[in-house]
């Protein structure tokens, strides 16, 4: 058996799976619809819409199947999803990658896949419609165009999702979609008594950046500096972009110390970035960090106020 390979862009896949919040949620028509017409349509045995989280896969609709998810390292669909158009596998037990796979071997028995990536930005694929079968079968064009058609279907429901929480030019969260998540997080914090942080970053010349170099610029600037977010917080921080060219996190478990140490590797890959894209400016920022005990009455909204405060304190002072 193979292991499906990590996506160079994990962090931010997982990011925009989670920021949709619809990990370990309720069926939904929407999606039950779509699984049920494809069991039909093309006579398998099962038929699901799979989420592909960090160690797992999870079934937001499920035809055929009881199970409600299946660990990601022998998933078909961990493969789909770095695959470009349709994955298929013809026949399970004549591909040395699943031959020998659980769930190959036993139940479900899968002989029959195919998987239709299901794409929420180029490149960014956060799991997959699919069919499974436990005898072979082959698919022809016509099959796989009617399949791609369903895919679509099933990418639109989950795009009309993300265009409430997601940035659509970074693909983190918006501040709709921040305040949701960092609800959750102020409520499992005060749960485990411990203390939280929120940074509150702001883009400095970036109205020179625009001006200067266009639009096209700006954009690059806020996607990149979206990235090294991304790329430098904890997986159980919340970031996003609250507007223009301002951005938030929240650190869980977190006291100056922590936040110290995140900061100064958050400035380290900001300066390493600044060395390599080879633009005619520099990425520069100011930022505000403010911090709460678990026992806090403040909102969230209030904590990012008392950050924002703290930034422009920071802009102000020149340092």
């Amino acid at each position: 058996m193979i292991k499906p390979e990590i996506p160079e862009n994990e962090a931010e896949r997982l990011h925009a799976l989670r920021t949709l919040k619809i990990l370990d949620t309720a069926h939904e028509e929407r999606f039950d619809r779509v699984t049920r017409m494809a069991k039909r349509m093309f006579g398998v045995s099962v038929s699901l819409v799979s989420l592909v989280d960090e160690d797992r896969q999870w079934f937001k609709s499920s035809q055929g199947l009881e199970a409600t998810e299946t660990p990601r390292d022998i998933s078909f669909c961990g493969h789909a999803i770095n695959q470009n158009g349709l994955f298929i596998i013809p026949d399970a037990i004549e591909d040395v990658r699943f031959a020998d796979n659980p769930l190959v071997t036993d139940a479900p028995n899968i002989r029959f896949y195919a998987g239709y990536p299901l794409e929420i930005r180029e490149g960014l694929k956060i799991g997959t419609l699919c069919l499974i079968d436990q005898k072979p079968r082959v698919m022809d064009e016509e099959d796989q165009q009617l399949f791609k058609d369903l895919g679509a279907m099933v990418e639109q429901e989950i795009k009309s999702i993300q265009l409430a929480t997601l940035d659509e030019l970074t693909l983190i969260s918006n501040r709709r979609g921040f305040l949701n998540l960092a609800d959750y997080g102020l409520k499992m914090c005060r749960r485990n008594r411990v203390s939280m942080s929120f940074l509150l970053f702001d883009l400095n010349k970036f109205k020179a950046i625009n001006d200067q170099y266009g639009h096209h610029e700006g954009d690059f600037v806020l996607t990149k500096f979206a990235r090294i977010l991304l790329d430098t917080f904890r997986d159980s921080d919340v970031i996003g972009r609250l507007g223009g060219d301002e951005f938030v996190a929240m650190l869980t478990d977190s006291d100056k110390k922590n936040s110290d140490e995140i900061l100064a590797r958050f400035a380290e890959a900001v300066k390493e970035t600044n060395a390599t894209m080879n633009k005619p400016y520099k990425i520069e920022y100011s930022v505000g960090i403010e911090h709460f005990q678990h026992d806090t009455t403040k909102t969230a909204e209030e904590m990012i106020q008392e950050a924002d405060a703290a930034m422009y304190k920071h802009k102000k002072s020149g340092v």
